[in-house]
């Protein structure tokens, strides 16, 4: 790996940075080696400086926010994040790369090749499906030659990363049957977005738990995608969703029949191979399970497993900071190899305990 001191200053921009995202970013970017931020911008807050939307950045970043103007960006910025709602990233996403910004979406835009997949799943017929055949998915531990060329990178999503990561050497190895795979995930209330709605109000979500978007969630799609390039087959999952009174953090249980028997040590060190020189992802020891905790605003994802030899399955449990690893974190990492970078620059640093 490149040292981390090593870097030549990269000109970013962030459109739509006052969402939790948007927030996210700028703190992994005001203190990367390698960025100088250069524009914000935020429709419900243009003309208003930054700090004055997040107090925490006082100090760090004065910038003002202005309306999103994609021509105005590809003359200022060299890489543009857009943290932009879903359907929202297309258009200028699509603008941008035409005027040769590298662009890193955090939206569901690009992500899925399919473009027949879009009306299905988020409910709109995509306006520049040519793209979604070059736009590379931005999951370093999979993708990072493909990313380090890449004009645009699709930014996964919070609940595929961690599914995909806790699964990943299993299907690459053949070590489980894919018919049987069963993803059950918890998500914190920020990955609901900062808009305020009744179903995240805090009193609604506050001492309670619940499923929701049961066998239609957007996400599986994306999810299946992935674990089918990397199984070399079509793969189904069920995949439920809850959310927990958190507000940040994922915790992913994943169960699967074991198409031979395999020890949990066994398992580990399969583990532990496939994530060799992948330095955000901590295989645990064995008899230790991942905590939200351990993980909080970091871009870490820490993975434990358990074989169940009286059922034959295997139970894999991952967790993510859903605003780092699975949003910010991970776009900022992605950035790092487009740019040629030690993908750790700006990002390796601890989750906060307590």
């Amino acid at each position: 790996m490149k040292a981390l001191g090593e870097s030549v200053t990269r000109r970013v921009a962030i459109a739509g940075a006052s969402g939790y995202t948007g927030v996210e970013l700028l703190r992994f970017l005001v203190q990367h080696p390698a960025v100088r931020v250069v524009a914000l911008t935020a429709e419900t807050h243009a003309n208003r400086p930054i700090s004055q939307v997040f107090p925490n950045l006082r100090g760090f970043v004065e910038l003002t926010c202005v309306p999103l103007d994609a021509a105005a960006l590809a003359r200022e910025a060299e890489f543009v994040f857009l943290a932009l709602p879903h359907k929202a990233s297309m258009t200028v996403g699509a603008e941008l790369v035409e005027r040769g910004v590298r662009v890193l979406d955090l939206s569901a835009d690009f992500r899925l090749k399919d473009p027949a997949a879009y009306p299905r799943w988020y409910g709109f017929e995509h306006t520049a499906p040519a793209l979604l055949s070059t736009a590379v998915y931005g999951l370093p531990e999979l993708h990072r030659e493909a990313i380090a060329a890449a004009r645009l990178v699709a930014v996964p999503g919070c609940y595929p990363t961690s599914t995909i990561l806790g699964l990943c050497p299993l299907l690459a190895r053949g070590l489980v049957d894919v018919e049987t795979i069963v993803v059950d995930s918890i998500s914190g209330v920020s990955g609901a977005g900062r808009k305020p709605e009744l179903p995240t109000h805090y009193s609604e979500v506050n001492e309670s738990l619940k499923a929701y978007g049961v066998a239609k969630h957007r996400h599986t799609p994306e999810i299946e995608q992935e674990l089918s390039g990397v199984a070399g087959r079509p793969v189904m999952v069920t995949f439920t969703p809850h959310l927990a009174p958190l507000t940040r953090g994922i915790l992913t249980t994943i169960t699967a029949r074991m198409s031979r028997p395999q020890t949990t040590g066994d398992l580990l060190t399969v583990y532990r191979e496939f994530y060799r020189e992948r330095p955000f992802v901590r295989v645990l020891e064995e008899g230790c399970l991942p905590e939200t905790k351990h993980v909080l605003h970091s871009n870490l994802c820490d993975i434990g497993l358990v074989s169940d030899a009286r059922t034959g399955r295997v139970v894999v449990v991952s967790a993510i900071d859903n605003l780092a690893k699975g949003a910010s974190g991970q776009a900022v990492q992605c950035f790092n190899l487009m740019a040629g970078l030690d993908e750790r620059a700006g990002l390796w640093i601890p989750g906060l305990f307590p």
